[in-house]
């Protein structure tokens, strides 16, 4: 492996300046989890600011868990940026079992990056998003974007090029040092407010440019590559933060600009591609018109026959004819988000709120794995189990009846990380009130009693958010949540800390040891093998190490082999 994959070079040719720009910004990227994920935003805002008549550098440290520090140092030696840009993607695993949480991390580098040079700092990503106020304060930084973050971005170095104030620009937010506030005398930031005008745009994805993301290099050593067809999810499921940090309006983008970006990560030799939407088929006609392009490309000679493609999947809508597509443009796998099989009896939509989900029932989530089996793409089925209302009898309902499906591999999620702009989080902070404990609600790191306060309650949203991740010391402290009906013992449910073992137990006894190898199991851990925690995975390192492309459940059902062999060299 060549040196320039572990140490990024910060070397920029003349060439890629612009010498009437308006200005350098830097955009960095902290993301040290293992196998690394394509930081496909940093992409996407390169090719807004270049739009906009910028010079752009992008300053990765995924490849350097150890080197970083240098790495910052000895870039911010030679470039005077007017603005740098941290992408926070994850604020933690949200892994309910493992609950390891990113954020002291990131603070490390972002104070390494304030150390090293003076220009402001603006916070974005899908974990910023999901506790914005939280983070500036936490972070101390004096600006941040909630959800898509390429017009604001554009629209703050614009300002600060010009030397006018950033208080104008509706929808950003600002930190003073003592208050976090929206911009303009704006209310909290919606994120769908914020997505892109230029949907049509050709993101420029590169490999082997220095400073820039490196697409190859990311498939290379994680497998996948990946690509937005559409941002934003209008449903409000209640366990889930995308229409939150993402935006509730759905901004879709151009077929030919999508399929023009796929054929150029092709082109670079990233075959296997992963959408990035929340739900592939959510605009299913779009979808369709999308597939028949990428097929009547690969009929006419294009790269695009070497396209290996992964979608995320909801169960409706979901036809033959979407299937048939599918198969013919070299889709392989699906991850399905089949959730349970029991929804009548689980808080998996907001009812009270009306029509705010696409309802499936269990025949729904039969018929689409029988659809994808018969046309040979790969399936898993995403379950999530412990959500309020799961029971012994539900949950055995859910694990017998997923076993039938036929899938390449099904995964069980035991518990839930509660959220604080997420329904299922405003319901936990209303039923606790700040005084009362809710049961189910469990931290490993917990201290004492887990209480929530409504943001009605709060004094800001700061304080609102700061509750959900950290305790009343200012001790890290995620909240999750698992159901009390479930098999474990009162003492444990009693616990603020308590660990639901014996659920785990429960089902890894349930699951016949002949089916195991076709199943992702909860781990008392949370962090082996055996359980599907994407974040530092033992058996997914291995496996891209060994070569292994493509979405990880197409590899599961090897894990004793790739565990195994012998040709295995750790990955720096």
């Amino acid at each position: 492996m060549s040196v320039s994959l572990l140490k990024p070079s910060i070397q920029r040719t003349n060439v890629d300046r612009r010498a009437n720009a308006k200005g350098l910004v830097t955009l960095i990227n902290p993301n040290f989890v293992k196998p690394g994920v394509t930081p496909y935003a940093l992409d996407i805002l390169c090719s807004h600011l270049e739009i906009e008549g910028f010079n752009v550098d992008v300053l990765d440290l995924t490849w350097t868990p150890d080197e970083w520090p240098s790495l910052i140092a000895r870039y911010f030696a030679d470039h005077r940026p007017m603005l740098v840009g941290v992408t926070l993607r994850n604020a933690g695993s949200v892994q309910p079992q493992e609950q390891r949480v990113f954020l002291p991390d990131h603070r490390s580098v972002i104070d390494e990056i304030r150390k090293a040079t003076p220009a402001p700092i603006v916070l974005g990503g899908a974990g910023f998003s999901s506790m914005p106020y939280a983070a500036m304060e936490y972070f101390n930084v004096p600006y941040g974007v909630k959800g898509p973050g390429e017009i604001l971005l554009c629209a703050l170095a614009n300002v600060l090029a010009s030397g006018e104030s950033p208080e104008a620009i509706a929808g950003l937010l600002l930190y003073d040092g003592k208050t976090v506030r929206p911009a303009a005398g704006g209310g909290h930031p919606v994120a769908g407010a914020t997505l892109g005008r230029h949907v049509e745009a050709r993101y420029m994805r590169r490999s082997g440019v220095p400073l820039r993301v490196d697409n190859r290099v990311y498939y290379d050593r994680g497998g996948l590559g990946n690509v937005l067809t559409k941002n934003g999810c209008p449903f409000l499921c209640n366990h889930c933060i995308e229409p939150d940090a993402k935006g509730a309006t759905v901004a879709v983008r151009t077929v030919p600009a999508v399929v023009d970006e796929l054929e150029s990560l092709v082109s670079q030799g990233v075959f296997d591609i992963h959408t990035t939407d929340s739900e592939f088929n959510l605009k299913i006609g779009r979808s369709k018109a999308l597939l028949r392009e990428i097929i009547a490309r690969r009929n006419a000679g294009s790269a695009l026959r070497d396209l290996r493609l992964w979608i995320y999947a909801h169960p409706v809508p979901f036809d033959e004819e979407l299937a048939d597509l599918l198969a013919e443009a070299g889709c392989k796998g699906a991850s399905l988000s089949a959730e349970h099989f029991c929804r009548e009896h689980l808080a998996v939509w907001d009812r009270s709120l009306g029509t705010v989900g696409l309802a499936y029932e269990a025949d729904d989530v039969r018929r689409v794995t029988r659809l994808l089996s018969e046309r040979s793409i790969q399936c898993t089925a995403e379950l999530l189990i412990g959500l309020p209302g799961e029971t012994t009898d539900t949950l055995r309902r859910a694990v017998d009846e997923s076993l039938l499906l036929p899938t390449t591999v099904v995964g069980f999620t035991l518990g839930l990380q509660v959220f604080p702009h997420a329904p299922l989080g405003v319901r936990m902070a209303a039923e606790s009130a700040g005084h009362k404990v809710v049961r189910g609600l469990q931290s490993n790191t917990a201290q004492g009693p887990i209480l929530l306060k409504p943001l009605d309650r709060c004094a800001s949203l700061t304080e609102y958010e700061r509750q959900f991740w950290f305790d009343e010391k200012g001790r890290v402290r995620p909240v999750f949540y698992f159901s009390p009906d479930l098999p474990e013992d009162p003492e444990t449910i009693a616990r603020p800390d308590g660990r639901w073992v014996r659920t785990i137990q429960w089902i890894q006894e349930r699951v016949p040891a002949s089916e195991h190898y076709r199943v992702a199991l909860p781990t008392v851990a949370g962090d082996g093998k055996d359980d599907n925690n994407y974040a530092d995975n033992p058996f997914l390192q291995r496996a891209v190490a060994l070569g292994y492309k493509g979405a990880y459940y197409s590899w599961w059902r090897r894990r004793e082999e790739v565990m195994s062999s012998s040709a295995f060299q750790e990955s720096p």
